[in-house]
């Protein structure tokens, strides 16, 4: 009934899904542009079809081949890597979240854009490739990242057509050999030293981690040349149908200008566990985390030493198994069981300004890196003038299926329970925690959107990023003011929910915006008459979370009292770091054990009694 170039239905007005597949394989390939296939796929253009019925499950086998299972195992890397849709004409399978545009045309391949790339991105490209190595390699289609025109780039992302089994297994020498006419027309700054990275790879005592270590850092100091400005606006609703509000985000009142968080992180929790325990798990994860961030913000201004990605995911990984068991003995304490007991799910951005020298030889004060946490279906996006690209992967039992292999994405869907939560924090032990977090380098001018689900649920974001996103990368609309149209908007849309939306803007372009945005200082916070009703929220609350609460909401914030750039301090081993680390678990177990003590003296008491004597006399005394 509507036309390929309708954006809306003609007599519903909604917004119509352009569900563009890839078919894979040469009898594919052989169908002509034009044609229809089944009676549902319009073949677009070579291997490219579009479902005209989207809304009806396509064909799924009953057995998984080799090549479908590796799809299915590898979902969590959706952002880089295509998910397989279903069957077609004599079993020609036809792969979704492809490098396609609106429009059913192919990004570029990497290739082609190579030389047009600056140098930052060319590093990053290639940082991201063997960041895929190790999981395509696990599966034996490690092979797709040496056809040049399978690997596709949206702007700063690299995302493969299709994956390719290799019978052979294949090895960092090819992949270096691959690299090598690439690196022959890098970028004058950082040819030398890919150049020299790619002689490694293609020796025989090639090391993946010491590569990886030395990509890294020519990435940080490539991208420490660019400047980077920071500012972030969030906000909290309840939602027009609803009268509590279980979510919580940050920043979201008016903040201490001197808060050393502000604008490098910004926080969303949606509670789990109803009045009076989603409210609580919500804000106190979100009160506990910001003292756990400054603590590791301080630290990291006192380091010379660049640290490793994978030191910096532990910490934040470990910052969050302390935040789930406080929550997590909270539920034990009041014995709250099943459905019952409370919890939240969490998306979080930092962005760690680690002092690096630069490829320009001047030591920058910042090396553009961003770190994304994720536990549940909050969700986090990049967006820039031409894309919004999805950065999370919702843990729910549709993903969960997936994963495992039982299922194609659109059948899970089919469940009745498909977008229930397969884990949230606080709701099981912290042995049980398997947060998600990643490593990004802010490289362009975009906004990074982190939203509950009131905001995200039927595809709102996706849906509307153009008319709230690019005004204010266009200097038309204030950061504050798309917060509020954009919630107004989930208002209309998603009321059955609480909605809560953080925005930071970054700029990397060094021409200002001469626009309303000129003139505002780089750090500001919305909507100040947040805090009258965090504190009504708070006040609502029985009296031992309220205490539980206060534990943490009455730590004194660290600020940065000289407000000067940080400078270089004699170096330290990372071995100071991870002593650190462990007085950060020592301290989150005494938090926990003081908690438990306030809350419930006698249970508290009763336990220490049968500690031996020596032990005992470290218990504090009856209440």
């Amino acid at each position: 009934m509507n036309s390929i170039e309708d954006s809306v239905s003609t007599s519903s007005q909604t917004p119509l899904v352009h569900r563009y597949l890839w078919a894979t394989g040469s009898l594919a390939a052989k169908i002509q542009p034009g044609g229809k296939v089944g009676h549902r796929y319009d073949v677009t253009s070579s291997n490219i079809w579009l479902d005209t019925q989207p809304e009806l499950l396509p064909d799924i086998p009953e057995e998984f081949s080799k090549e479908i299972v590796s799809y299915l195992r590898l979902y969590q890397h959706r952002l880089h890597i295509p998910q397989v849709y279903g069957l077609a004409y004599d079993n020609i399978l036809l792969l979704e979240n492809v490098p396609i545009d609106e429009t059913g045309n192919l990004y570029p391949a990497i290739t082609d854009a190579w030389e047009q790339a600056k140098a930052v991105r060319q590093v990053y490209w290639l940082f991201q490739i063997l960041q895929l190595w190790t999981p395509l390699s696990e599966l034996g289609v490690a092979g797709s990242l040496l056809i040049p025109d399978n690997l596709r780039v949206q702007g700063w992302c690299v995302r493969l057509l299709e994956l390719v089994e290799t019978p052979n297994e294949v090895s960092l020498q090819q992949l270096g050999k691959c690299w090598q006419p690439w690196i022959a027309a890098a970028k004058t700054p950082v040819a030398q030293e890919l150049n020299n990275i790619v002689q490694q790879m293609r020796s025989e005592e090639a090391n993946l981690d010491s590569i990886a270590t030395q990509l890294n850092i020519l990435l940080l100091s490539c991208a420490a040349d660019l400047p980077l400005t920071l500012k972030v606006a969030g906000s909290t609703d309840s939602g027009s149908q609803q009268t509590q509000n279980e979510d919580a985000c940050y920043p979201s009142e008016a903040a201490d200008p001197n808060d050393l968080l502000l604008p490098l992180v910004s926080i969303v929790c949606d509670g789990i566990g109803g009045h009076q325990g989603g409210e609580v798990a919500s804000l106190l994860a979100v009160q506990s985390l910001k003292l756990q961030l400054r603590a590791l913000l301080t630290e990291m201004k006192e380091q010379a030493d660049i640290l490793p990605p994978d030191l910096i995911q532990k910490q934040i990984e470990a910052s969050l198994r302390i935040v789930n068991n406080v929550i997590c003995n909270c539920n034990n304490q009041q014995k709250r069981e099943g459905t019952e007991r409370m919890g939240t799910t969490l998306v979080m951005a930092v962005q760690l300004p680690q002092i690096i020298k630069s490829l320009s030889g001047n030591e920058s004060q910042n090396t553009h890196e961003l770190y994304l946490a994720h536990v549940g279906d909050s969700r986090a996006y990049w967006i820039t003038r031409d894309y919004c690209q999805r950065l999370t992967v919702d843990d729910d039992v549709a993903g969960r299926e997936v994963r495992s292999a039982r299922t194609l994405y659109r059948k899970a869907l089919q469940r009745p329970e498909a977008t229930s939560l397969s884990q949230g924090l606080g709701t099981k032990d912290g042995e049980f925690l398997r947060p998600v977090i990643q490593q990004f380098i802010l490289e362009e001018d975009g906004i990074l959107l982190l939203c509950s689900d009131g905001l995200s649920d039927n595809d709102l974001v996706e849906n509307s990023w153009r008319n709230y996103a690019v005004p204010v990368l266009q200097g038309e609309l204030s950061l504050e003011d798309a917060v509020r149209q954009w919630i107004s908007l989930a208002n209309e849309k998603n009321a059955e929910d609480n909605i809560s939306l953080v925005l930071t803007h970054c700029r990397v372009s060094p021409d200002p915006i001469a626009s309303l945005l000129s003139g505002l200082r780089p750090v500001e916070v919305i909507v100040p008459e947040q805090q009258e009703q965090e504190q009504e929220q708070q006040s609502e609350l029985t009296p031992s979370s309220q205490a539980l609460l206060e534990l943490l909401v009455s730590q004194p914030p660290l600020t940065d009292e000289t407000q000067s750039p940080a400078k270089p301090q004699k170096k330290k081993k990372w071995w100071l770091l991870l002593a650190g680390l462990l007085v950060l678990l020592v301290g989150g177990t005494s938090l926990g054990l003081f908690a438990w003590w306030r809350l419930n003296p006698r249970t508290f008491q009763q336990t220490c009694q049968r500690l031996p004597l020596k032990v005992q006399r470290l218990c504090p005394p009856q209440r």
